[in-house]
C-alpha cells in the first residue's frame, strides 16, 4: 500500500510537462510584441530609440504590425517546449524536494504548520508538495530555471539576432529567418556559437528563486485572505510573481541580450566581437549608460510581465486540474 501511495504522485509527473506547452503558447500571443520592443531597447542606444513608445511607433511605422512579432517563429516552438521543460521540471522538483527534504515524517520534531489539502490554487502542489515551505518553492524554481537553460540559450540567441536585424526588407538582411540563423551560426562557429550566451543565461535564471518563491506567497496569502477562485488567484499570482522577478532580475538580462547579440565574427562577417565575458558585457552596460543602463526597456518588460505570465499561469495550473 505504501508503494503504491508513493508512486502515485511520481506517475503523474508528464502533466506539468504537458501543461507547459499550453502555457507556452499562452506566453509568446501576449507577450511576445513587449518582447521585441524590449530587445531593441536593451541592445541600442538612446540615439535610436528614445523610449519605448518610440521603438513601438517606428516599428510598426518602417516595419508593420508584423515587425512586433519579428522572430516569433523559434520562441512560438521554443517556449512551447521550455515551458514544459521549466514547468514540469518544477513540478518534478517540487515533489522531490518535498518528499525527500521537507516532508514532516522526515521532521518528527518539527511538525508541519500547513494543514494537508487536497486541492489548492498551485495544482501543481496539491499532492505530496503542500509540506513545501516558500523557499523551497524558491529552490525547485533555481533548479528548473537551471535545466531549462540548456533549451533556452539557444533559443533566445537565435531570437535576440532576428529582433535587432532592422531592415524592413529581407534581402538586406543578415539572416533570413530562424533556421537560416542557426544554420550560419552553426556553420561558422559550431554548438559554441549556437551556445553563445549560456552561462549569461544560466545566471539569469538562478533568479528564478524570487519568481517561484513569491508566486507560492501570492498564492497562499491570496486563497487565505480572499475568496477569488483558484483561476483568479493564478491570475494575480502569476502576474505579481513575475514582476518580483523582472524587478530583481532585469540588470543581469540587459548583459544576457547585450552578450547573445555582441557579433560572432569569423565567417558571418557580421563585425568584431566586443565582450570575452560577462563581466566585460556587464562594464560596457555602465560605460554606455551608466547605472540607467542597466534598465532600459524595463518599462515594455515590465508591463509584458504581468499579462504573459498571469495568462500563462492560468492556463498551466487549469490543464493541471483537467489531466487525469
Amino acid at each position: 500500500m505504501a508503494a503504491d501511495q508513493k508512486q502515485k504522485p511520481a506517475s503523474k509527473n508528464y502533466k506539468g510537462f504537458v501543461a507547459g506547452i499550453f502555457s507556452g503558447i499562452a506566453k509568446l500571443t501576449v507577450g511576445h510584441p513587449f518582447d521585441t520592443i524590449k530587445v531593441r531597447l536593451q541592445t541600442t542606444d538612446a540615439s535610436r530609440f528614445s523610449g519605448p513608445l518610440q521603438c513601438v511607433v517606428q516599428t510598426v511605422r518602417n516595419e508593420g504590425v508584423r515587425g512586433l512579432y519579428k522572430g516569433a517563429s523559434p520562441p512560438l516552438v521554443g517556449w512551447m517546449f521550455m515551458d514544459s521543460v521549466m514547468l514540469g521540471s518544477l513540478t518534478v522538483y517540487r515533489r522531490l524536494l518535498a518528499e525527500h527534504v521537507f516532508h514532516p515524517d522526515l521532521h518528527p520534531s518539527s511538525p508541519s504548520k500547513k494543514p494537508p489539502e487536497t486541492e489548492g490554487p498551485i495544482a501543481a502542489t496539491s499532492h505530496a508538495a503542500v509540506h513545501l515551505p516558500t523557499y523551497g518553492h524558491g529552490l525547485a524554481g533555481v533548479a528548473s530555471g537551471c535545466t531549462v537553460s540548456f533549451i533556452a540559450a539557444p533559443v533566445e540567441h537565435i531570437k535576440a539576432r532576428l529582433q535587432i536585424q532592422y531592415a524592413a526588407k529581407k534581402s538586406a538582411r543578415l539572416y533570413s529567418g530562424p533556421v537560416d540563423c542557426l544554420r550560419k551560426i552553426y556553420g561558422a562557429h559550431g554548438v559554441r556559437g549556437v551556445y553563445k550566451g549560456l552561462c549569461a543565461t544560466l545566471l539569469f535564471r538562478s533568479n528564478f528563486f524570487f519568481w517561484w518563491g513569491s508566486y507560492d506567497v501570492f498564492s497562499r496569502a491570496l486563497s487565505k485572505h480572499t475568496n477569488f477562485s483558484a483561476p483568479v488567484i493564478n491570475f494575480w499570482a502569476g502576474g505579481l510573481s513575475a514582476q518580483v522577478f523582472w524587478v530583481l532580475s532585469y540588470p543581469s538580462d540587459v548583459v544576457k541580450q547585450r552578450i547573445m547579440t555582441d557579433p560572432l565574427g569569423g565567417g558571418l562577417n557580421d563585425g568584431t566581437p566586443r565582450f570575452k565575458n560577462w563581466f566585460q558585457a556587464a562594464k560596457a552596460v555602465y560605460r554606455e549608460g551608466g547605472a540607467k543602463g542597466y534598465w532600459r526597456g524595463f518599462v515594455p518588460c515590465f508591463l509584458r510581465a504581468f499579462p504573459a505570465n498571469a495568462m500563462a499561469l492560468v492556463v498551466f495550473e487549469a490543464v493541471m486540474r483537467v489531466l487525469p
